[in-house]
């Protein structure tokens, strides 16, 4: 065992050193012939009484010692277990463990530190919209412990004007723990920030005709028009493939937020954009899991025709966003808030531990922030306002993204209290903070 040494190693054994046998006289220490019988025989009664008080010693004590060791590897695992990430969890089953990972872990230490409260603030996106100023937030910012900002509306100020407001919130949040702060910069209809510095971006349909090193160079100088006004995140692009009537459409066709093309081509301009964006030094989110291309009605506006019948587990559709997950890694996946027939009836996709923990995380081994689309939305308006946050972190959610100011605090208050009541939910919190602050810790916010 490592640790002990073994004879011959420079470690001493504890046995005497051999008596000198070569010139020794009578007298000189070397016993006299008649005396030996007797101190072998005393020998012999000490070994004895020595094995003696070592049995007895191993009846009462071990007992004790390994309940106490067990006790400790107990703890140990339990509080491995409060910061645990979902990126090891595999150990437990017999897997060979992941490669260290500096962010995971730095993470875990910086979460371990947090109280309850500030874990919950780091899963909730507060929206600021456009003529508002940075004070509206400073409040969950600052005593609520709110880790992320989605910047949007229409604002014309420009990079600049951008830039003064998003300096302002960032003084707001802890020295050691910035903002996540995001925007939705797609292109076309669906371009928040414009202004002096911000180019008037085509819309996905058109990004679609270009080739996919023309589109990731293009994505770049956007990415870096965002970064100069101190955006950090992209909420773009959008994956899901129209596959009805365009017009018919609302979300995504009516307003050519795709590509134009098949999944394939949805996947590979996909992947071009998030590079892009990564190489001007912004992150990005995909979306909307798995796929608003085959519904009718628009989610933020209605609860009707959000149901999709057709995409199931392993189509195309769904596939486009495995392919660029899996090739260029974006920072986040945003959720759906239609429902999939033939995936998971019952709930809506960001509500469903079937789709998000089941099938994004486990079959396909997903392991960044999921981010849900605003739960401010109309599809969701029959959930009570302090439980939109509970359903979406219960599924597996990390970071719910809030479409109205007076929805922070209700589901701020109800993560908090679901926490409080219920250990097992308080576990899902810390893991999904632990997720969001080693996302941060990777892009140098914390």
């Amino acid at each position: 065992m490592a640790g002990f040494g073994r004879r011959g190693d420079g470690y001493d054994d504890g046995r005497p050193e051999a008596p000198n046998r070569g010139g020794a006289a009578p007298g000189d220490g070397a016993p006299r012939r008649a005396d030996r019988g007797a101190l072998a025989a005393t020998a012999l009664t000490i070994v004895a009484a020595l094995v003696a008080v070592a049995l007895v010693f191993a009846f009462l004590c071990l007992p004790n010692i390994r309940r106490t060791a067990e006790r400790a590897a107990t703890a140990t695992s339990g509080a491995d277990a409060a910061t645990d990430g979902a990126t090891d969890g595999d150990v437990s089953r017999g897997a060979a463990p992941s490669p260290v990972d500096p962010a995971l872990t730095k993470a875990r230490r910086l979460v371990a530190g947090m109280s309850l409260e500030e874990r919950v603030g780091q899963l909730v996106m507060a929206p600021l919209f456009a003529g508002s100023n940075a004070s509206a937030l400073k409040s969950a910012i600052a005593d609520r412990h709110v880790g992320s900002v989605l910047v949007i509306g229409n604002w014309r100020t420009g990079v600049a004007g951008v830039r003064k407001v998003t300096d302002a919130l960032q003084s707001y949040a802890p020295e050691g723990n910035r903002l996540i702060v995001t925007t939705d910069q797609e292109g076309g209809q669906v371009q928040h920030l414009k202004g002096a510095g911000f180019d008037t971006m085509p819309s996905a349909v058109e990004q679609g005709r270009l080739s996919a090193d023309a589109l990731r160079r293009s994505a770049a100088t956007w990415g870096a028009q965002l970064k100069a006004a101190g955006i950090n995140v992209d909420l773009a692009p959008v994956l899901g493939t129209v596959t009805i009537d365009r017009a018919s459409n609302a979300p995504i066709g009516a307003l050519d937020r795709d590509f134009g093309l098949d999944a394939s081509g949805n996947a590979e301009h996909g992947t071009a954009f998030v590079e892009g964006l990564r190489d001007a030094g912004v992150a990005s989110s995909v979306k909307h899991y798995p796929g608003l291309g085959a519904v009718r009605g628009n989610t933020d506006f209605t609860a009707d025709g959000i149901v999709d019948s057709t995409t199931t587990a392993d189509g195309d559709q769904i596939g486009a966003f495995h392919t660029v997950i899996d090739e260029a890694k974006p920072a986040m996946v945003m959720m759906s808030l239609a429902t999939y027939q033939r995936i998971d009836p019952d709930n809506p996709a960001a509500f469903s531990s079937v789709i998000l923990d089941g099938l994004l995380r486990g079959t396909h081994g997903y392991d960044g922030v999921v981010t849900s689309d605003s739960l401010s939305a109309e599809a969701v308006a029959h959930v009570a306002t302090d439980q939109l946050g509970v359903r979406f972190v219960e599924a597996g959610g990390d970071l719910a993204c809030v479409g109205q100011v007076a929805d922070i605090v209700p589901i701020l208050d109800g993560l908090n209290k679901r926490a409080k009541e219920d250990e097992a939910f308080a576990r899902k919190v810390t893991t999904a903070a632990t997720r969001v602050i080693r996302l941060k810790v990777q892009m140098g916010l914390a």
